[in-house]
C-alpha cells in the first residue's frame, strides 16, 4: 500500500478500505451498468470525524474524490472517472429520535429512504419525498441531487425538505447546521447551496429534514386517456377537484408493454389505448368517493380502475413503477430526465421518437414519468454507439422548449457537456466561481455538474 492507503486503513480500519479490484467492482459501475471507471480505492468512513480525517488526507496528498451515496445515480456523477478514491456514505446510518414537536429528524446521510420512511411512521409522520429506489437511496445522496420522486406534485422535491445538515468542505472543515429552525435569516443558505451540488461543493454527512403527516387513507386509480393532451386535462381537473391529489404519473404503451412483460402482469383494460396516467390520493379519511367523482365527471377518462386497498394499491402502482426495472432488465439504456412547461409536454411526447430513430435507426424510445412537473423520464434501449448521439437531439429538443436537460436525477457526468442549454454562460461563471472557492485544487467530484472549460460552448 502506498502512504495514502496505510492513512486511510488507519482512519477507518483495515475492513473498510477497499483496494482489492474484486472488492471494489460493486461500488464502480452505476445502477444503469453504462457508466464505470476503476477506483484508486474504496473507503467507507462511519461518521462526520472520520469523513473529515478521510478527505484532509487526500486533499493533503492532491488525490480526487468521489463521493457516492447508495449508487443508484443515473447520470453517473457517483461513480470514479478513473483513479479517484472513492468516498461510500453506506456507513453512516445513525438515526437520531423524530422530533415530534417540531415535526423534524436528523439522519446520518447514509441512511436509505425506506428505512427513514419506517423510522418515522410510528410518530404519526412520513418523508415528503418518495420514488421506486426507496430500498437503496440514500438520504445524503438523495439532498446532493436534489432528488424529486412521485410525491412533488404535494410536498416539493427534495430541498423543500430540508432544514439543517452537517457537512465536510473539501479542505477537511466541518460546517453543522442543524438546529432546523423555521426562520433564521443570518446571511447566505450554506444548507440550500449545498442541496443538488452533486458532491461537487461538501460532502454531506448528516441531515436534518421536515416532516409531512402521515396519510394513511390512500385510493389510486389507473386511467386510460387519448394521448398527452388528454393527460394534461385531466390532471388540470385532478388539481382543481381534489384536495387530496398526492401523486399524478404517465405512461405510454410501449412501457407498459414491458412492464407488463417483465412483472407478468395482467393488461389493465380490455383496449390498448395511447397514454395511462395514474393518480393517488392520500388524506386522513378515505379520498375514493372525491377520486371516482371527478373521474365520472372528466371528459378526458376513455376508462379508469381504482383500488383503496393495499393490495390493490400496489397493484395499480406495479405498473408505473417497475417501468425503470423492466427497462433496465431490457438492455443497458440511454437514460434523460428532463422538464419541459407542461404547455410543451405534449408536442415534445409527438416528436421525441422519430427524433432518436433519425440518429439511432432500430432504437426503442420508452417514456414515463411525472406529469405534475411536466417531467419526463426518456428512454432508449438498443442505441448502442449512438448514445451521445441520442442524447444530443433529445436535449436539444428540450432546450428548444425552454425546458430543462436534469429533472430531478442531476447532471452528473453524463450531461456536463450539455449543461449549457440550461444555464446561460454568466451562470455557468458564477457555479464555476463558486466551486473555485469552497474547492480551489477540484479534489471532489471532478468532472461532475460543470463540463470541462473547453466544452464551455461546444454543445451551446
Amino acid at each position: 500500500m502506498s502512504d495514502l492507503e496505510e492513512e486511510l486503513r488507519a482512519i477507518v480500519g483495515t475492513a473498510h478500505l477497499l483496494v482489492d479490484p474484486d472488492l471494489r467492482d460493486a461500488y464502480e459501475t452505476d445502477w444503469t451498468r453504462r457508466f464505470t471507471g476503476s477506483a484508486r480505492c474504496v473507503v467507507r468512513p462511519a461518521d462526520t470525524a472520520e469523513v473529515a480525517a478521510v478527505v484532509r488526507a487526500c486533499a493533503t496528498a492532491g488525490v480526487p474524490m468521489v463521493v457516492q451515496g447508495g449508487n443508484t445515480g443515473l447520470v453517473g456523477g457517483g461513480v470514479p472517472a478513473g483513479g479517484e478514491v472513492l468516498v461510500s456514505l453506506t456507513r453512516l446510518t445513525a438515526l437520531e429520535p423524530v422530533d415530534e414537536i417540531e415535526g423534524q429528524v436528523t439522519v446520518g446521510a447514509g441512511v436509505t429512504l425506506e428505512k427513514l420512511q419506517a423510522h418515522a411512521r410510528p410518530a404519526g409522520l412520513d418523508v415528503g419525498v418518495d420514488l421506486a429506489a426507496r430500498s437503496s437511496a440514500t438520504i445524503g445522496g438523495m439532498v446532493a441531487t436534489n432528488a424529486g420522486g412521485i410525491r412533488v406534485l404535494r410536498y416539493g422535491s427534495m430541498r423543500d425538505q430540508l432544514t439543517g445538515l452537517e457537512a465536510v468542505l473539501p479542505d477537511g472543515t466541518v460546517i453543522t447546521r442543524l438546529a432546523g429552525l423555521a426562520k433564521d435569516n443570518t446571511g447566505y443558505d450554506l444548507t440550500q447551496l449545498l442541496a443538488g451540488s452533486e458532491g461537487t461543493l461538501a460532502i454531506i454527512t448528516r441531515v436534518r429534514l421536515r416532516l409531512v403527516p402521515l396519510l394513511p387513507a390512500r385510493a389510486v386509480a389507473l386511467v386510460a386517456v387519448d394521448g398527452t393532451d388528454a393527460a394534461l386535462t385531466l390532471l388540470a381537473a385532478a388539481r382543481g377537484r381534489l384536495s387530496t391529489l398526492a401523486a399524478a404519473e404517465i405512461c405510454y404503451p410501449e412501457g407498459m408493454e414491458l412492464v407488463r412483460s417483465y412483472g407478468r402482469l395482467p393488461a389493465p383494460f380490455d383496449a390498448e389505448y395511447p397514454a395511462y396516467v395514474l393518480l393517488e390520493c392520500a388524506g386522513h379519511t378515505d379520498p375514493t368517493d372525491e377520486l371516482l367523482d371527478m373521474l365520472g365527471e372528466c371528459a378526458a377518462v376513455e376508462d379508469a380502475t381504482v383500488a383503496s386497498d393495499v393490495a390493490g394499491r400496489a397493484r395499480l402502482w406495479a405498473y408505473r413503477e417497475t417501468h425503470t426495472e423492466a427497462i433496465n432488465t431490457a438492455g443497458v439504456p440511454t437514460k434523460l430526465d428532463i422538464c419541459v412547461p407542461l404547455r410543451e409536454l405534449s408536442g415534445l411526447v409527438a416528436v421525441l421518437s422519430e427524433t432518436v430513430e433519425a440518429v439511432a435507426p432500430g432504437a426503442r424510445t420508452i417514456l414515463f414519468g411525472h406529469l405534475g412537473e411536466g417531467n419526463l423520464h426518456v428512454n432508449v434501449l438498443d442505441a448502442g454507439e449512438h448514445a451521445e448521439q441520442v442524447t444530443d437531439v433529445v436535449l436539444r429538443q428540450v432546450a428548444q422548449r425552454r425546458g430543462s436537460i436534469s429533472s430531478e436525477h442531476g447532471v452528473g457526468r453524463a450531461k456536463a457537456e450539455w449543461l449549457s442549454l440550461s444555464r446561460s454562460a454568466e451562470e455557468i461563471d458564477v457555479l464555476r466561481r463558486i466551486k473555485s472557492a469552497l474547492d480551489p485544487a477540484g479534489v471532489l467530484n471532478p468532472g461532475v455538474l460543470l463540463p470541462t472549460p473547453a466544452d464551455d460552448n461546444v454543445r451551446g
